[in-house]
């Protein structure tokens, strides 16, 4: 097995626990707990499972298009599914989603060695398609942050799925000048020395007209963030609010955690 095998296998092995673990959380939810308000601001908990289940469907049917041969879904398919989503009562979104993410789930699981090292997936909106690895990636952050969205509303100290935070961090510099938002800088530039721990690493956050982050470790930095891992990612996808910001967090110079929660809003 190749380096290449092995981390494909990690994230649908990562796809796989990230399912039973908020599959049997779900599963011991009443009415009222479906009604509380997630970690998403505008959503409730039900909303949340809604986004989850019906992007697992829609991911079910792209990558079965691409296993087919056939062309990805289009706009079409996919505004019908999240009409029909949005439609379903409460309980219907929870039943939904246990049903989808776990057939999407299963199909990820099905793909043989050959399948997982070979195929190409179009999603229609990116300029090339993705291999298996980045597909389940991408999933995988889906799943993982919109699982915290649901477990915060019931412990404000949750925290991101141990198993997925590695495949996380590998796909964070695509997504950070996606996610960042130079224009709520106000003006200010700086180089930020970030490190963080389980796993540990060190990498330079660039805030400037775009931000980016790269492996140039400055000299000296104009500040510094130490901070674990899913802390990190959680800070970048808008959900580091102080309630939510474990202990341990310690900044130096720049790295002021008012400007990077203004940079990083969420999505």
């Amino acid at each position: 097995m190749t380096s290449s095998d092995a981390v494909i296998d990690a994230v649908i092995a990562a796809l796989r626990s990230g399912h039973d673990a908020l599959a049997a959380t779900v599963s011991s939810f009443g009415d009222d707990d479906l009604a509380r308000p997630s970690g998403s601001s505008e959503w409730d908990v039900s909303e949340v499972l809604s986004h989850l289940g019906s992007g697992a469907e829609i991911g079910r049917a792209t990558l079965a298009a691409a296993l087919a041969g056939a062309p990805a879904p289009g706009r079409d398919f996919m505004t019908s599914v999240w009409d029909r989503w949005n439609a379903m009562t409460r309980r219907g979104r929870a039943d939904g989603f246990l049903r989808s993410n776990l057939a999407l789930t299963e199909l990820y699981e099905s793909l043989d060695a050959g399948t997982r090292a070979n195929l190409r997936v179009e999603l229609g909106f990116l300029p090339e398609p993705l291999d298996v690895a980045a597909l389940g990636r991408m999933r995988l952050s889906e799943l993982t942050l919109h699982a915290w969205d649901v477990h915060v509303a019931f412990d404000e100290h949750a925290t991101l799925a141990a198993d997925a935070v590695p495949h996380l961090l590998e796909g964070a510099p695509g997504l950070i000048g996606w996610a960042g938002k130079p224009e709520r800088l106000d003006g200010e530039r700086a180089a930020v020395l970030v490190t963080t721990t389980e796993p540990a690493t060190a990498f330079t956050l660039r805030l400037d007209e775009r931000i980016t982050i790269d492996s140039d470790l400055p000299d000296k930095p104009d500040g510094t963030l130490l901070l674990p891992a899913e802390a990190w990612l959680r800070l970048v996808a808008g959900r580091l609010a102080p309630r939510h910001t474990p202990e341990g967090v310690a900044t130096t110079g720049a790295a002021d955690l008012g400007l990077l929660r203004r940079v990083f809003p969420g999505y």
